[in-house]
């Protein structure tokens, strides 16, 4: 017997133990679902699936194979919950709702798992819909809001922020003109935070705005880009040079959808949750610090989204308070525009925010990056990263607006000139050029 064949038989049999270990935890699932019903109990608690994630966790030895094991536990307890839903004869629950209030371009977050199949009766899509999504991700996501949808129109771009352009914009636009859209009709990203900048600027600017959804499926994009209506295209490799604000109808960020994410998409998207912890959530960084952030990703989308919306009320144009989320993203930027597709956006982040701060909240903000698997070295050309930086959209004569972090959980803005920047640049990544 050769080892295909001894590694197939040893997969069989652990195979045959699981499914009988299936039929008995949904036996208590069974009861769990009725205890619930006679006591009108939500069957959604993510605290709990937060603490078993957790504790579960600890019992594999092999710490490569921890996050595939998270991963394999959470898509249980979501077949757990569809189980309980079916028994309990509802739907699933709702009350995970985050309201955005901006007078009549307010909007809601919902973050119920297993939404993104609901999307038929929780938007309106008995119209026209151009669904927007790239080939990275799992076909069946766009394919659900296609069958909800009364006259579908599917465009599928390349993976990679490269679609996030111009060609791929005015592709946009020939599709909605080909298939008749007119004002009443509307726009769905279906995506991360590519489609949703690109298909958000389409639907800004198509017949000067039509309706426009957001179904964010990477971390990236529930806890960052999809709230806040920022959309835009990049122009001659620099990002978001020609964009608008437009603020969508609803979001729906459903967790299940990262169930598929491989481990360093994660840990592309944590990055922007930890930047919002160090500039405005000292309690939310000391989780990072403390607890395995792979078993509170509900928690932590759901806080990162908190500090968004409440700085997006109070800023929703960028005028003052809000350029405190572009912590980490003026060298981070300069970076990514320089290193993409290489590094990840969130990797470019997380080494943007490395020089911003002062030594103390620099040394437990590297400790964080790197138990995340996230970069906190580089060696990049200085040169081209200065250069980068004179096309930052925040630049002006007197320097850019630029976000330091002194003390974990609060941050200020100063003008900055790109000379400074470069000398902070050079302190903490070295390079002369």
């Amino acid at each position: 017997m050769n080892d295909l064949d001894l590694a197939r038989r040893v997969i069989s049999a652990c195979d045959a133990d699981i499914a009988a270990l299936f039929e008995k935890r949904m036996e208590a699932v069974r009861r769990v679902a009725a205890y619930k019903k006679e006591r009108g109990l939500p069957v959604y608690d993510p605290a709990r699936e937060g603490e078993l994630l957790q504790k579960n966790s600890a019992l594999v030895e092999d710490p490569e194979l921890r996050a595939y094991y998270i991963t394999f536990q959470r898509n249980t307890m979501a077949v757990s919950r569809a189980y309980q839903n079916d028994l309990i004869g509802g739907a699933a629950d709702p009350g995970s709702s985050i309201r955005v209030s901006l007078g009549e371009r307010s909007y809601d977050i919902l973050t119920d798992p297993d939404i993104l199949n609901r999307a038929g009766e929780l938007l309106d899509l008995d119209r026209r819909v151009l669904i927007v999504t790239d080939s990275g991700v799992p076909s069946g996501y766009a394919e659900a809001v296609a069958r909800a949808s009364r006259r579908p129109v599917l465009v599928t771009l390349p993976e990679g922020e490269g679609s996030k352009s111009f060609d791929c914009y005015v592709r946009l636009l020939d599709a909605m003109l080909d298939a008749g859209f007119t004002r009443h009709d509307c726009v769905a990203a279906v995506g991360g935070g590519v489609c949703g900048d690109l298909a958000g600027f389409a639907a800004a600017t198509y017949m000067r705005g039509i309706d426009f959804y957001n179904i964010p499926t990477t971390v990236l994009s529930q806890v960052d880009s999809s709230i806040g209506g920022k959309t835009a295209v990049d122009f001659h490799g620099y990002k978001n040079t020609v964009g608008a604000f437009w603020q969508p109808k609803r979001v729906l960020a459903d967790p299940e959808a990262l169930s598929t994410l491989p481990p360093r998409q994660i840990a592309n998207g944590l990055a922007e949750a930890v930047k919002m912890a160090a500039t405005s959530d000292a309690e939310l960084f000391r989780l990072f610090e403390e607890d395995d952030p792979l078993t509170r990703l509900p928690e932590i989308i759901r806080r990162s989204l908190c500090i968004k919306k409440a700085v997006v009320e109070a800023d929703e144009r960028e005028s003052g308070l809000r350029r405190i989320l572009n912590f980490g993203h003026t060298l981070g930027h300069a970076i990514e525009s320089t290193e993409a597709p290489n590094l990840l956006h969130g990797e470019c982040v997380a080494l943007g925010m490395l020089p911003m701060m002062d030594e103390e909240a620099r040394g437990r903000m590297r400790a964080v990056l790197e138990k995340l698997g996230l970069p906190t070295t580089y060696e990049g050309d200085p040169a081209r990263i200065a250069e980068a930086l004179t096309h930052d959209k925040k630049s002006a004569a007197d320097g850019i607006d630029a976000v330091y972090v002194d003390r974990i959980g609060s941050c200020r803005v100063e003008k900055t000139p790109v000379s400074v920047l470069m000398e902070r640049y050079r302190a903490v990544f070295g390079g002369t050029r």
